[in-house]
């Protein structure tokens, strides 16, 4: 089996010693490298690195398939407010875990089942996460993904989203957290060709396949 190696952000180097086997499903507990290394959906235990969540290793990378979402700081989400106090709201961000803000921060007033989207600025010792630049969104629909598949759904600088903007005229704001709000254009078509992604994110050839997807169901509208 030929090795390679990760570097810190979890993509391939030329060296090192990192199991590879393109296309290959990896499931919770097996090994894919022997030496500590942070890649997402994985852990390391005596010196190793293991799949912590069912995953497709594939080229040297491992991307998972499924996750719960933790709580980052920098991450833009998209939340839906629970809660109204008397020092600020409570968030919820698609996950086992809130998120709140400070009235003092905003200016406006938010209403329990609105649709916010906020950046993380700190996460505590129990991912509980601060929230700051909160914006209200009206009108439009929400849409929830695992959270894994939101680099395939945004693509390579963009070009999934930007696909799906042109052919549906949809405006979309793509949540770190897997939430998705739309608004506009053919809502329908968009929400489609999400969840196309999301079921065949792991698959090659998607986005050839979601350009004849999107070219066929938009002569149909």
């Amino acid at each position: 089996m030929e090795s390679v190696d990760f570097n810190e952000n979890g993509e391939q180097a030329p060296a090192g010693r990192v199991q590879r086997e393109p296309g290959r499903i990896v499931l919770p507990g097996e090994m894919v490298a022997d030496r500590p290394t942070d890649m997402e959906g994985c852990f390391v235990a005596a010196g190793r690195t293991y799949v912590g969540v069912i995953s497709l290793l594939r080229e040297g990378k491992v991307i998972p398939l499924k996750g719960h979402y933790l709580p980052t700081p920098g991450d833009y989400v998209v939340g839906i407010v629970t809660e109204e106090r008397f020092s600020g709201y409570n968030i919820d961000l698609h996950s086992a875990y809130e998120g709140t803000f400070s009235t003092r921060d905003v200016r406006e007033e938010f209403k329990v089942g609105e649709v916010i989207s906020a950046k993380i600025l700190d996460v505590n010792e129990v991912n509980e996460a601060t929230l700051g630049e909160p914006r209200k969104f009206s009108g439009g629909q929400l849409l929830e993904v695992d959270f894994v598949k939101v680099p395939r759904i945004i693509g390579r600088g963009g070009s999934m989203l930007e696909m799906i903007r042109s052919y549906t005229g949809t405006d979309l704001f793509i949540g770190k957290n897997g939430r998705i709000y739309m608004r506009g254009g053919n809502t329908a078509l968009a929400t489609l060709a999400i969840l196309k992604i999301d079921r065949e994110a792991h698959v090659q050839g998607l986005t050839d396949r979601l350009k004849e997807f999107l070219e066929v169901e938009s002569k149909r509208a």
